[in-house]
């Protein structure tokens, strides 16, 4: 393995952690290295909060030990002012000679600005290490500015033979086909999103809470698809414990394309 192919793969996992926090940013991770030996490492903040360059450099106890670094980063740093300032001029106030980029960042605020700041100031800058890890990692965040919509994940459970749920239930509750151990990790799964979308019947039939009740994360914005507000006010729904959108026919054309649609109107909240 290539030496720089190792330090992003380590960006790369140590990115993990910021995944669901971070968004709608991108979860990055960076990683601080001097003859070989990693002084320091930082991945993505709760989102407002530090990026990873900046939690990286601040783990380094020597900070003259930078003049003499490579930083590792699998995303572009930004070079514009967000929640927090560039983190392109941290990078050259401390005088970090190398920079290994595992992908440019596709949001038109940066888009390679990042890039010619840090040349502009004489580092030597390699971009392209781990493409399309880099990419797969931040899936949802290049989804977003290169097709201007939500990245989607269909997820059902499903028998043996084929079956979701029976025709008829005593109970308006989920109607179990798998264990505990399935429920938890769909939970997990919620964590890692921004949102979850079912339809009316769903709702009617089973009154979900879709929340992460089975797992230490953050509750994933709830969609219901609802064309004629056939949905009873007093779903778990419309607990006022996550945000919630219901797209009726006021909102959303069930006569045309709905996907596009709902994509469209997603996008649309960011």
């Amino acid at each position: 393995m290539k030496i720089d192919e190792k330090y992003v793969k380590r960006c790369l996992l140590i990115a993990k952690n910021g995944l669901s926090a971070s968004m709608p940013n991108p979860s990055v991770g960076a990683v601080i290295v001097v003859d070989n030996q990693i002084i320091g490492e930082g991945f993505t903040s709760a989102y407002g909060g530090n990026h990873a360059e900046v939690n990286a450099i601040s783990s380094v106890k020597d900070k003259s030990m930078l003049k003499k670094a490579t930083i590792y980063v699998s995303l572009e740093p930004c070079s514009h002012f967000g929640k927090t300032p560039p983190c392109c001029d941290l990078i050259i106030k401390n005088q970090i000679p190398n920079v290994v980029i595992g992908i440019s960042d596709p949001n038109e605020k940066v888009a390679g600005n990042g890039i010619k700041k840090l040349i502009d100031a004489g580092i030597n800058v390699t971009v392209g290490v781990l493409e399309s890890e880099c990419w797969e990692a931040n899936k949802r965040f290049f989804t977003f500015h290169q097709k201007k919509r939500p990245y989607i994940i269909l997820k059902w459970a499903e028998s043996q033979d084929g079956f979701i749920a029976p025709d008829f239930k005593e109970k308006k509750q989920p109607f179990w086909i798998t264990n505990s151990f399935s429920q938890q990790l769909s939970h997990k799964w919620r964590s890692e999103e921004q949102a979850i979308l079912v339809g009316t019947k769903t709702v009617i039939d089973d009154n979900p809470s879709l929340t992460t009740r089975n797992w230490c994360g953050k509750n994933p914005i709830r969609i219901v698809l609802d064309k004629n507000n056939r949905i009873p006010k007093e779903s778990k729904i419309f607990d006022n414990q996550v945000k919630t959108f219901v797209l009726n026919s006021e909102i959303i054309n069930f006569d045309k394309n709905i996907a596009q649609q709902i994509a469209q109107f997603l996008f649309q909240q960011q």
